[in-house]
């Protein structure tokens, strides 16, 4: 009998054995195998045969599942653990306090609803408690994001709402929208959102809309400049103040999902359906695309400039020997694509890093204001944080954190000690506004003792056509 098994299962394994041997036409080694084990008539019948005859592929079957199951409560065990570890009293005291190492968790502060279509782009004020959203409803709803409250409904837009971006020169913030309808409208908050200018010239559907700061960029000390992406394959860069375009980039050949600013202006990030993500440099008279990241195996849907506060740790993941000077901007880079995959690259357009998790298209990303983290969004309804500092692992995974695809992810701005703003892709915003900026919003708290002050909330929305506000 077996050395490890109780007599009685023994008996039952051998059973099981020689009745799966004769149901498979092998009566030789069946019969071979009873005569060496001592089975006689007498506890192996016909009756017993057919008793056991499945037995021993349906226990089979059950291990493999059991195993799968095993794994799988292994890796959420070890997961779970890992947020256990770092939300012990001390630690998560810590964190509370640290808007450094604040992450979102469940559930969200507020869940806002009033739009009849998905919800396909946010964008947070740069210093009241104010956030924007656009739908495939056509409308921009405005909301205040601490009491989730809405407060305005904008009609101006024939077809989907695309792009929203807050922006424009010191002291005269307005809000940028942009539309399935081939227009982008600048809209004046401190004047209840009227619209003040359309700017025409796509010949297809306007993905996105960001403003571009002032900074080192020759003509870009006005901060009156604008830059959009369209599915006419082309960039284009916008005056403000006249509603002139100004230029017209062209490198892509399909449609452009996304464009990002750098922080001085002086360059731009575009990502397309054509696999690929551009950076162009926008400080010469004649816009130069300046390289061209390939790599992705699907359209890349978004892209974003890493803020200086990650140079030090993504310069450890990109192998060098010091991190770049927080003075130079587009030292680091990040895409996500359909391919479900999240690349990371340095400068010189080489990919250093890429993040896998997500199960379905990545929709969103922005950079922990903090440095440390990468968070991104994807059409498999969740949201995940990205530890920089530990090679790119991914140590949070908000599952469900909508019902449906979430389509955007906006962090909101930080304060300076200046008054003035860090827009959510990390650049500053040079909109100071007025006691009456925004209409009737007042200014987010008092700026801190340090540079900036980060503000603990994120916005996402969704196809679930919903808004939620997650914060501290």
């Amino acid at each position: 009998m077996s050395r490890t098994l109780p007599t009685r299962q023994a008996e039952e394994l051998h059973k099981s054995i020689i009745a799966y041997l004769s149901a498979n036409n092998l009566p030789k080694s069946a019969a071979a195998l009873r005569q060496e084990v001592g089975l006689g008539e007498d506890v192996y019948d016909v009756a017993t045969e057919k008793k056991y005859e499945t037995l021993l592929e349906k226990k089979w079957t059950s291990i493999v599942r059991l195993q799968k199951k095993i794994m799988d409560l292994e890796s959420r065990n070890a997961s779970l653990q890992s947020e256990l570890d770092n939300a012990t009293p001390s630690s998560l005291s810590k964190r509370n306090q640290d808007p450094a190492s604040w992450l979102p968790r469940k559930p969200s502060r507020h869940t806002l609803e009033s739009h009849r279509g998905m919800i396909n782009c946010v964008a947070f004020h740069p210093r009241f408690s104010s956030i924007a959203s656009g739908s495939d409803d056509c409308t921009i709803k405005i909301w205040d994001w601490e009491l989730g409250e809405l407060e305005q409904t904008i009609k101006g837009h024939t077809r989907a709402v695309k792009g929203l971006d807050y922006g424009g020169p010191r002291g005269a913030t307005l809000l940028a929208s942009c539309s399935s309808d081939l227009t982008i409208k600048l809209w004046d908050p401190s004047d209840q959102y009227k619209n003040i200018r359309t700017l025409s010239g796509h010949d297809h559907s306007v993905s996105a809309v960001r403003f571009i700061s002032s900074g080192s960029g020759g003509s870009q000390s006005s901060a009156n400049l604008l830059v959009s992406a369209s599915a006419d394959k082309t960039l284009r860069i916008w005056d403000t103040a006249t509603g002139y375009c100004l230029k017209a980039l062209r490198g892509h050949v399909d449609w452009v999902r996304d464009v990002c600013p750098s922080g001085d202006g002086q360059f731009v990030i575009s990502a397309g359906s054509d696999h690929t993500a551009r950076l162009w440099d926008i400080s010469v008279p004649n816009p130069e695309n300046k390289l061209t990241l390939i790599g992705h195996e699907n359209a890349v849907g978004c892209c974003t400039f890493a803020p200086p506060s990650a140079y030090v740790h993504l310069a450890s993941m990109a192998g060098l020997k010091k991190p770049p000077p927080a003075s130079s901007s587009a030292e680091f880079l990040a895409t996500g694509s359909r391919d479900k995959s999240i690349r990371l690259w340095d400068g010189r357009g080489i990919c250093f890093k890429i993040l896998v998790g997500h199960d379905n298209w990545v929709s969103s990303l922005v950079f922990h204001p903090g440095g440390k983290y990468l968070l991104s969004c994807a059409d498999d309804k969740t949201i995940r944080c990205w530890d920089l500092s530990q090679e790119g692992k991914c140590v949070k995974v908000v599952d469900e954190a909508h019902t449906h695809f979430v389509t955007c992810l906006r962090w909101a701005p930080s304060i300076q000690k200046d008054g003035g703003s860090v827009n959510g892709n990390g650049t500053q915003d040079q909109g100071q506004g007025s006691e009456n900026d925004g209409g009737l919003k007042r200014s987010v708290g008092p700026a801190g003792a340090s540079d900036e002050q980060i503000r603990c909330v994120i916005a996402t929305g969704s196809v679930d056509m919903t808004l939620r506000i997650w914060a501290n």
